[in-house]
């Protein structure tokens, strides 16, 4: 839904401006007369459509749920602390989504529909546990969950990606260094390897080297041609449903990741289902919102369907098991609880375990990565190495 400025006139005549959302001009300016207010300029609003758009940081998010929550829970109104945490940030991105959120509360919109406004600023987790801390009224406390679930998420990606980046460089530092060897060195001794080709002495492993060096220099840029097509298409299909339950499939299945994947989703899960139901949260809302928190729609779908399950009077822990998508260790833990009436508190322990032990996990398969990628790449270069030297050395022999 668009938004609009507005210049207006109230029955005492003095100027009132501000923004509201409408599908239309025509529905802005029916709105404002439900205010008793004259409207004299309504116009798009791109200001506040800008501010809708703007990407910020999750590390800077989880400082600004935290900040939100101590306003709140200090006594400080809603609107005064948007307005209070917006002079105060110098974070550009940050002031502007602040300053987009204060204008919506502001126009009547809650705190949760505001930030639905802001997709790329807030997750659907966050939209869905803000609405659900207003409803039931402990929103000071799901604003400081979702700051402490975003910090801890953050965190995670930054120690994965510093654990990931050292095999990272070693694979794009081997392949340029190979690259180069096979398009620029080799070429130099083909002629010299023509002599004993004609005799048919040449080694199969040098022939083949040589027919993958004229291919690169023949058709390599047409290769980096496909290859960042490809990558473009892949970019253009994550961006629709399809696309992204499709990658979401196929992450779950990725050999020795995907468990890992899987885990922390299960764990995200179960973290932010336990918080809303410590806090009287109904199960169907609870299950509503923290499927969200997955962040993959293949264990978002078996939960919708569990909850399907469960309005029908079914257990939790049964439809859960019956997906295969959930560690039989955390069904049998989850039937227990619903069983001993501790759900709550059960689940919040099974995201610690199984937080715990995935990062275990990733630490150790990273560790595992480095020397393989160091080996993959001493045996490519002495391949290319040995495929020159052989028949080097048979051309030596024979003279």
């Amino acid at each position: 839904m668009p938004d609009f400025a507005y210049i207006a006139r109230d029955m005492s005549g003095q100027k009132v401006t501000g923004s509201l959302s409408a599908a239309t001009e025509r529905e802005a300016i029916s709105i404002l007369a439900g205010r008793s207010l004259f409207p004299v300029q309504v116009t798009a609003d791109r200001k506040v459509a800008a501010g809708s758009n703007l990407y910020v940081k999750g590390q800077v998010m989880a400082t600004a749920y935290a900040q939100l929550a101590a306003l709140l829970r200090s006594g400080v109104p809603l609107l005064r602390a948007l307005t209070v945490m917006r002079d105060q940030t110098s974070h550009k991105n940050l002031k502007a989504v602040l300053e987009d959120l204060q204008r919506r509360v502001e126009d009547g919109s809650s705190l949760g529909d505001a930030m639905a406004r802001s997709p790329r600023a807030f997750s659907e987790m966050a939209i869905n546990m803000v609405r659900a801390g207003a409803e039931g009224g402990f929103l000071e406390e799901a604003l400081e969950r979702v700051a402490s679930f975003t910090e801890t998420q953050e965190e995670l990606k930054g120690r994965t990606l510093g654990a990931v980046i050292y095999p990272i460089v070693i694979g794009i530092v081997g392949t340029a260094v190979v690259t180069v060897l096979i398009v620029f060195f080799v070429p130099k001794f083909a002629t010299m390897f023509d002599q004993l080709r004609q005799r048919g002495e040449l080694p199969w492993a040098t022939d083949v080297l040589l027919a993958i060096s004229d291919s690169l220099r023949s058709y390599g840029l047409f290769a980096l041609a496909a290859i960042v097509a490809a990558f473009y298409l892949a970019r253009r299909s994550l961006q629709s449903e399809q696309g992204r339950r499709r990658a979401d499939a196929i992450k779950l299945k990725i050999p020795m990741f995907g468990t890992i994947f899987q885990s922390f989703a299960v764990a995200r899960f179960c973290r932010v289902l336990g918080t809303l139901l410590h806090n009287g949260v109904s199960i169907l809302k609870a299950l509503e919102i923290s499927r969200e928190a997955t962040s993959n729609r293949i264990l978002s779908e078996a939960i919708a369907e569990a909850s399907t399950n469960i309005s029908a009077g079914q257990s939790l822990a049964g439809p859960l098991s019956a997906s295969g998508h959930f560690p039989k260790m955390v069904v049998e833990m989850i039937a227990v609880a619903e069983e001993s009436n501790t759900l709550d508190r059960v689940l919040v322990e099974i995201a610690d375990g199984l937080e715990r032990r995935t990062t275990r996990q990733l630490d150790l398969l990273v560790r595992m990565l480095e020397p393989i990628m160091l080996l993959l790449l001493a045996v490519i270069v002495l391949m290319v190495v040995v495929a020159l030297l052989v028949p080097v050395i048979k051309m030596s022999q024979t003279l």
